[in-house]
């Protein structure tokens, strides 16, 4: 099934949606969110079964569904079959759980979520090709994809095994194009001779790039100071051929008028600007941070009930400040929680880990440097 063009290329990731004090997803103010995101043109909102255990899926029909005719929006949710599933039932279960959530009535698209070598097999062991195959056949989806955290090699195979599948979610970013253990580069050109579009997750890498290290700020601040981090990292997305949507995952009001700025309209980047992209390239290149997205698909099985990405967080944000800052935050991060030292080096959060980082060996690291 072709796809309708979709001139406007941003979608709304609901992932890292503001939060009250409380806890909770601040309702009024991703409705604000949403207005202004359907009034500048946007359409495309992307959801998960698995976030904020299930809220976000209910706060985009308190949001969104609940508030505007159906025609108005296109909606993208997932389904975990290795994450909370422990058998074919319950794994299935997602997708009818999912549809009363979003009040949505039907998904314009449907992911397989978080593929990676850990975790592939269990959508064969449960028969989950076949069931989205089937709910799409009773038109309850519109399209069928899935969301990928692998290898190129994985990604080949999947998309030969499974040529049904209509388009792919990739993290793609201009830190990770060349990056092996992301493979941003080598993975869309992958989907594009299958001829996949792609759906870009992360184009601010959980948002590193709207914050970035001292060296990446000068590189844009000395050549043209005035555009936000994030809109680079964006445009830099954006202007890749064969896409479908790009997500950003946004936190506040503010953040959404910044990403509409950029991208209503959309300017791709000039020869002079992505040289500017290149030298960012280089400045993380030569960097020792960790790559953390923040993503907490690490701490849900966690036996310690260790902050991993906080703690990466703080190690991350050490360089220049004051020691006495340095604990306090890492005190703060860890209170009534594990701590680095506490790691008992069991695997699952490298297992689950979509960026491949080496957390234990990391851990290890952070215990040295921050509870000496």
């Amino acid at each position: 099934m072709s796809f309708s063009p979709n001139p406007f290329r941003l979608g709304f990731g609901l992932m890292r949606l503001p939060k009250k004090e409380d806890g909770h997803i601040d309702l009024s103010q991703v409705c604000e969110m949403a207005d202004r995101f359907l009034a500048a043109g946007g359409t495309y909102f992307d959801t998960a079964f698995v976030y904020d255990a299930g809220e976000s899926e209910a706060i985009f029909r308190q949001a969104v569904a609940d508030r505007y005719p159906r025609e108005a929006y296109t909606l993208a949710t997932k389904l975990h079959a290795a994450m909370q599933c422990h058998d074919e039932q319950s794994a299935k279960q997602e997708f009818y759980t999912s549809l009363e959530r979003t009040g949505a009535g039907y998904f314009d698209y449907y992911l397989l979520h978080a593929l990676q070598r850990s975790t592939y097999q269990k959508y064969d062991e449960y028969g989950i090709w076949d069931f989205v195959r089937e709910q799409k056949e009773k038109g309850l989806i519109r399209h069928v994809g899935f969301s990928f955290h692998a290898d190129p090699e994985l990604l080949e195979q999947l998309l030969t095994e499974h040529p049904e599948i209509e388009f792919v979610q990739l993290q793609i970013n201009y830190a990770d194009w060349e990056n092996p253990g992301v493979a941003s580069r080598k993975n869309w050109e992958i989907c594009r001779a299958h001829g996949k579009p792609v759906v870009i997750m992360e184009p601010v890498k959980g948002g590193i790039l709207a914050d970035p290290i001292p060296t990446v700020r000068e590189v844009f601040d000395r050549a043209c100071p005035g555009p936000s981090y994030a809109s680079w990292a964006l445009r830099f997305a954006a202007g890749l051929d064969n896409i479908l949507a790009v997500l950003s995952g946004m936190s506040n009001l503010a953040q959404m008028e910044d990403n509409l700025r950029t991208m209503s309209p959309f300017v791709p980047l000039s020869e002079a600007e992505m040289d500017l992209i290149h030298q960012a390239q280089r400045a993380l290149d030569a960097d020792k941070s960790i790559p953390c997205t923040a993503c907490h698909y690490c701490t849900k099985g966690c036996p310690m009930e260790i902050p991993i990405p906080e703690i990466f967080n703080v190690q991350n944000r050490k360089k220049g400040s004051p020691k006495f800052r340095t604990v306090r935050e890492y005190d703060i991060v860890t209170l009534h929680r594990g701590r680095a030292g506490s790691c008992v080096a069991c695997g699952q959060c490298e297992a689950a880990c979509p960026q491949h980082l080496p957390i234990i060996d990391l851990l290890r690291q952070c215990r040295e440097e921050l509870e000496s």
